[in-house]
């Protein structure tokens, strides 16, 4: 409970500039929820609500330096990587391992744990699993807060978690950043990570990817950007736009309340790699798959009592990220409905953007990963 505290008193105060800005570009934007015109899909600077920059915020910080959090000591980078490989192992549990995995794009060292099948004695498919904006380097969330351990002990999948990614939307970034440091995620996950968690684990090379809040995010933007690499994604309140005012307040927002420059991600806001990462524009490479979205509308729900800790805190900011969260998921939603892409999208009558509805998400969003991974 003292873990999950401190993510929330992070969390908050990242959330009560986001939305406010996020409001700010609503109504400078105009934005509107309707389903996108499919005329405006696929092409930079496309007219329509896809395509739209127009009243977004600019390129750099969104977030005032007084509010931002620090993201703490970057890590050291090393030049003697030059393959891809797991250089250590700890068995962490009787069901899980922690494997240290050197990779030449991120140019250090990387700690992967591991939730083991409940029965390993044929091969598995592996199911990746994202998180929020603090990412940690020592464990991931999933694991100290998110119920993945207890949940997945009865299941025949291994899962797969990354420990890092602080505000990097697990994407490969076009600059460093002078405090966050170097971001080559989409390579280490995509290209570095899978054939090593392969060969280890013995796979049968079937995969799904799932994350909440940035790393629903970031799971949405590598499912449609590796439709090959997986068979199903499950995301838990995000924000699946980056060209509209929402989407590009949310990936500016995030950056910049753990101190990074927006500006070392995609290039110029609004060009032809913003573009390249829109899951709405590029809805149409999820067809085909096996998708589960859910969000809840920030009201007050069953985990908000007099005894939650910062209950205000948890009401107003909580309640406010989630209402964002909530707007994103209706975008998405119309837009796969307009392409007839089946998808199971479950709006929750209440609750706010915390660990403890995410962890009750999970098992409702089993279904559909069940399906993708053949378990």
């Amino acid at each position: 409970m003292r873990t999950e505290r401190r993510a929330w008193i992070r969390s908050a105060r990242t959330g009560a500039v986001c939305l406010a800005v996020c409001a700010l570009s609503l109504q400078l934007g105009g934005l509107s929820t309707a389903a996108p015109s499919s005329g405006s899909s696929g092409s930079s600077g496309s007219s329509g609500s896809l395509g739209s920059v127009e009243g977004s915020v600019s390129s750099g910080s969104t977030i005032p330096g007084p509010l931002q959090e620090d993201p703490g000591p970057k890590p050291d980078l090393r030049d003697d990587i030059v393959v891809p490989a797991i250089v250590g192992e700890k068995v962490t549990a009787p069901q899980a391992v922690r494997l240290t995995v050197a990779s030449p794009a991120l140019r250090r060292e990387v700690g992967v744990e591991i939730l083991l099948p409940a029965d390993n004695s044929v091969p598995r498919p592996a199911l990746y699993m994202l998180e929020g904006v603090d990412a940690g380097e020592k464990s991931s969330g999933w694991m100290t807060i998110g119920g993945a351990p207890a949940f997945f002990a009865d299941k025949n999948v291994n899962v797969v978690m990354l420990n890092g990614g602080i505000a990097s939307l697990y994407s490969d970034w076009e600059n460093p950043d002078p405090r966050l440091g170097l971001h080559k995620w989409e390579t280490f996950i995509t290209e570095e990570l899978p054939p090593l968690i392969d060969a280890r684990l013995e796979t049968n090379g079937i995969n799904a990817i799932a994350g909440n809040s940035m790393g629903a995010m970031g799971a949405m933007m590598l499912a449609q950007r590796f439709p090959d690499m997986y068979r199903g994604v499950a995301v838990f309140s995000g924000c699946y736009s980056t060209m509209d005012p929402l989407g590009r307040t949310a990936v500016q927002a995030t950056i910049s309340s753990r101190s990074g420059d927006p500006a070392n991600i995609w290039g110029v806001p609004g060009g032809p790699e913003w573009e390249a990462h829109d899951s709405l524009i590029n809805a149409e490479k999820l067809r085909g798959k096996e998708i589960y979205v859910s969000t809840a509308n920030g009201l007050p729900g069953s985990d908000e009592t007099l005894q939650t800790p910062e209950l205000l805190e948890r009401l107003v900011i909580g309640g406010g990220i989630e209402v964002a969260a909530h707007a994103c998921t209706k975008m998405f939603d119309a837009r796969l409905q307009e392409l007839k892409i089946p998808a199971q999208v479950d709006y929750e009558p209440n609750g706010t953007h915390a660990w403890a509805y995410w962890r009750e998400r999970l098992p409702k969003a089993w279904p559909t990963l069940s399906r993708a991974l053949g378990v």
